[in-house]
């Protein structure tokens, strides 16, 4: 006679999932018990003592919000601080993909402040967009250098970054031409690993060329500096998002590999000053550009945020009682619009000039002191797509240089979640199972793509407006969205200012 009954084992399995699903209930039941009385009882929290339990779910949507907005519930133009639209342009840039669109563009082109450019009424004939020429910075330093690639990388640390990420900028830079700027966490070996042209950065702490009280280290700053990839040296005054605050790299990212580079100790909080210890004035800024640069022999300057042109007026004014060599070789202009893993959100929304205001005035002054063909002028500030980057060459800059752009470039998803040491993406993580989703030779492509993609797309603006050279755009080529929705030229919101000599000349 055939059994219909179930097997003994898949009844003992049955019965042993039941007590198992009944035993997960009664400890959900205590916990949420527990957790409740907790709530109840504790003083700290209004929401948590009205309504306990379901008061967490709160703060839980809070943490998911940033996450969910920006794939479910913003539109392509209103997130910040770059929005979808943005962040796809920079991925098909990074992918090589294609770049078009039908039906017209997503972009208001009402919105105050919305700079577009004019268009030739007839521009050349042939290619469609136009190649950058060499511009020479240092000429009195006995190794200038000549550079052609108007866009490069920003300031980006060991240490911010996680050594995939170095090692694939570091890559993509050297196939795309264009060079890459250490940060203030001193020069590792990725980032000479690609061979890239290095602009090296000296921060408040002097990472990585330091003494052991902080000061410079003349034989550590040689060595570094006797690598023909390092061309320039950069003095970090300060920078866009924490201007007149120092670095700060939390213990968890201060790894033993880390601490060496920067010659600090490991594991703990490392805090830079909020300036050099040995610049508090003009002349010793312009002292210490002298003597980096005659002790390296590479074009020296400085980076900062403005608060206003004071400081620029009264350099331009030393520079011109010492002599015309004694000027910094390039001033690296960084708007408050500026990122960086970490900085207190007083800072980062409230103070410095954003660069709309600090570029133009800061080529302007210049001029009116006679010395803008020596200085060189290099701006960054949320420069991503080839319109921003166009703009700022139009406003004056030499050259362009972007953080973000090349974070998104390696993949960032802009989860906001540079300074915990948990970015989802591998860049800004000192933690290995993070960084395996980072593969450097794939990366490297798209930082190779993005800026070429950034160049070649800046070059069919100048192209379509009827210039030769990128760098050749000026304030009558862009136009600016006012308040009341009308256009109007960036000269009229910036009229050049009138150089020396000029007036003579032309009654002349």
């Amino acid at each position: 006679m055939e059994s219909t009954g179930f097997s003994p084992w898949l009844v003992m399995l049955v019965q042993t999932f039941a007590v198992l699903f009944l035993l997960l209930v009664a400890v959900v039941v205590v916990v949420i018990a527990a957790v409740w009385v907790l709530d109840r009882n504790q003083t700290g929290n209004a929401v948590l003592r009205n309504f306990p339990v379901i008061g967490h779910f709160r703060y839980g949507f809070l943490r998911l919000g940033e996450f969910f907005r920006q794939y479910l519930f913003s539109s392509d133009r209103e997130e910040m601080p770059f929005n979808r639209a943005q962040r796809v342009w920079v991925y098909r840039a990074a992918k090589n993909a294609d770049n078009t669109n039908a039906f017209g563009s997503t972009r208001d082109l009402r919105g105050e402040g919305v700079p577009f450019f004019v268009n030739a009424a007839f521009p050349a004939l042939g290619d469609h967009h136009v190649e950058p020429q060499p511009v020479r910075i240092g000429p009195y330093a006995r190794e200038p250098y000549d550079h052609a690639a108007f866009f490069n990388i920003s300031a980006m640390s060991f240490g911010a970054l996680g050594a995939p990420a170095v090692r694939a900028l570091s890559h993509g830079a050297a196939k795309a031409g264009i060079w890459m700027d250490t940060g203030e966490g001193g020069l590792a070996p990725y980032h000479l690993e690609g061979g890239c042209d290095i602009v090296f950065e000296i921060g408040t702490a002097k990472y990585g060329v330091r003494t052991p009280d902080g000061k410079l280290d003349d034989t550590k700053l040689t060595a570094i500096c006797a690598h023909k990839q390092v061309k320039m040296v950069s003095i970090k005054l300060g920078q866009g998002a924490k201007p007149g605050m120092g670095g700060l790299l939390p213990a968890a990212k201060v790894t033993p590999e880390i601490a060496e580079i920067r010659g600090i100790p490991v594991g703990e909080d490392s805090q830079s000053p909020n300036r050099h210890l040995d610049i508090g004035n003009v002349a010793e800024l312009l002292a210490a550009i002298h003597h980096i640069r005659e002790l390296t022999g590479k074009p020296t300057g400085f980076k900062a945020v403005f608060g206003d042109m004071a400081m620029i007026e009264e350099l331009c004014d030393e520079v011109r009682r010492r002599g015309i060599e004694s000027a910094p070789d390039f001033i690296i202009v960084d708007g408050s619009e500026g990122g960086t893993g970490a900085a207190p959100q007083t800072l980062m929304e409230g103070v410095g000039l954003p660069l709309h205001e600090a570029l133009p005035a800061l080529v302007d002054t210049l001029v009116v002191k006679g010395l803008r063909e020596r200085v060189k002028v290099i701006c960054s500030g949320k420069r991503i797509t080839a319109y921003d980057v166009a703009w700022a060459l139009s406003m004056g800059a030499d050259f362009v240089n972007s953080a973000r752009g090349f974070m998104l470039a390696l993949g960032c998803i802009q989860s906001l979640q540079c300074n915990r040491n948990t970015c989802p993406t591998g860049i800004t993580t000192q933690n290995p199972k993070l960084q395996r989703g980072l593969v450097v030779t794939d990366k490297s492509e798209k930082v190779a793509n993005y800026a070429k993609n950034v160049m070649y797309e800046v070059g069919i603006i100048a192209h379509s407006c009827g210039v030769d050279d990128p760098r050749q755009l000026d304030r009558t080529h862009c136009r600016v969205v006012g308040d009341d929705g009308i256009s109007v030229p960036l000269v009229e919101l910036f009229p050049y200012p009138v150089a020396p000599g000029a007036a003579e000349r032309l009654s002349s």
